[in-house]
């Protein structure tokens, strides 16, 4: 037996099964960078869509759960109300009020038009911020805030002021929310981007969609008889009149009903 040759032999083999394996080796590490590089990033597909949007938020943001509850308005905080008569009968969670002399608006509404009566005239008036004039339903609506970050469609925390047919302001509906707590420590928040691309999954964000204003505020995550828990939300509005929400710790779409959020999974 050539020992000599049985050994060039295995050295062949050898040389033959490693320049396979590196070939395999070569070709499997191509496929994988194949794999990262070919996905769409979902900018991309934004762009593809002609989905804009406004400047976002560079740094992480943190934020966390709070917990209020309703206030029950007595005959002592109706006592304060000067200039206006009291409908609702105390104690209420709800003031309905009408006011003795109507507040003439200009024609084209601007909530400076309203700042001094809501400083002076309402019941902790400097705790809500302007939401919307709805002009179908004849109404301005303000939303009560926490460290000027607003509670979204918070049927316990809102002015809602009615409007006549010669644009007056005739009679309002107050609701506030009190005893506001920090539930948890901070934690970081879903960047926006990321919420954006829930609503571009879900069919939220429709093509030639226009993102023209991005802000943070609170919506209710529980509603119990007594009290209620706020989630940090994200507020997206779309071409300058759709607002679209997501929690903004567990990434679900909110949608407003007249009594309670609603979540699309």
């Amino acid at each position: 037996m050539d020992w000599s040759k049985i050994k060039t032999i295995f050295i062949i083999t050898f040389l033959i099964l490693d320049v396979y394996l590196l070939f395999q080796f070569m070709k499997m590490r191509d496929a994988n960078n194949y794999e990262v590089i070919t996905p769409t990033s979902f900018e991309d597909k934004l762009k593809a869509d002609e989905i804009t949007y406004v400047e976002l938020p560079k740094a992480p943001i943190k934020d966390q759960y709070l917990s209020a509850k309703p206030k029950t308005f007595t005959k002592g905080d109706m006592a304060k109300l000067k200039g206006q008569k009291v409908l609702s009968t105390e104690p209420t969670s709800t003031l309905s009020v009408m006011l003795d002399k109507p507040i003439q608006l200009n024609s084209k509404f601007e909530p400076a038009d309203l700042a001094s009566f809501i400083k002076a005239g309402i019941l902790y008036g400097e705790h809500y911020q302007f939401w919307e004039k709805d002009d179908k339903k004849h109404t301005i609506t303000y939303f009560q805030q926490y460290d000027n970050y607003p509670f979204y469609e918070n049927i316990n925390g809102m002015i809602t002021f009615n409007v006549n047919e010669e644009n007056q302001i005739t009679s309002y509906q107050q609701t506030y929310l009190e005893e506001i707590e920090k539930l948890t420590a901070k934690e970081e928040i879903l960047p926006p981007l990321k919420a954006i691309e829930t609503l571009h999954q879900k069919g939220a964000l429709k093509p030639k969609s226009k993102i023209t204003r991005i802000e943070l505020g609170y919506s209710t995550l529980i509603q119990l008889a007594a009290s209620q828990v706020l989630a940090p939300t994200w507020h997206f509005v779309v071409n300058d009149k759709e607002s679209l929400f997501v929690n903004a710790f567990e990434g679900q779409i909110i949608e407003f009903n007249s009594q309670e959020n609603s979540k699309v999974e």
